[in-house]
């Protein structure tokens, strides 16, 4: 296996990743149960480091540009949840605007990753497609049983 090929295998993984706790964690809410949700998003701020570890190694493999806007889009989201739910604690999921703007990135990050997960092939793509679609259904249904 080259470099390209473990790299494209390495975001492939981190994309299922997210996408996998992402649905554990809108499960966690749907059932009652957000703190197992809160701890699984620890899990999730460690998968900055191998995005930023394929950001380096993307500037090696001259990657095209749209795959820096995608991992530094997940990068972000990733910040903005870091600052938001665990350092500030800030109750943004009440505010109109707010939760758009973090919808937005949300689904722009995740998305971002089906791109980075296809790179490692038509299976891949299949998983994270699947996944992504499941993970934004369970998105919705928890917003509109919880609110939040």
């Amino acid at each position: 296996m080259d470099m390209h090929e473990r790299l494209n295998l390495i975001g492939a993984v981190i994309a299922v990743s997210i996408y996998f706790s992402s649905i554990f964690i809108f499960s966690a809410r749907i059932l009652g149960k957000p703190h197992y949700g809160h701890r699984i998003g620890y899990f999730l701020f460690l998968l900055a480091i191998p995005l930023l570890y394929l950001l380096v190694k993307a500037l090696q493999l001259q990657r095209p540009a749209i795959y820096y806007i995608q991992i530094g889009l997940m990068l972000s989201w990733l910040f903005a949840e870091l600052l938001l739910d665990y350092i500030f604690k800030i109750d943004f999921r009440r505010s109109g605007w707010m939760v758009i703007c973090y919808v937005t990135l949300f689904f722009a990050a995740t998305g971002g990753m089906l791109g980075v997960a296809s790179l490692a092939g038509r299976g891949w793509t299949i998983i994270s497609v699947v996944l992504f679609l499941a993970m934004a259904i369970l998105a919705f249904i928890q917003r509109n049983l919880t609110g939040l």
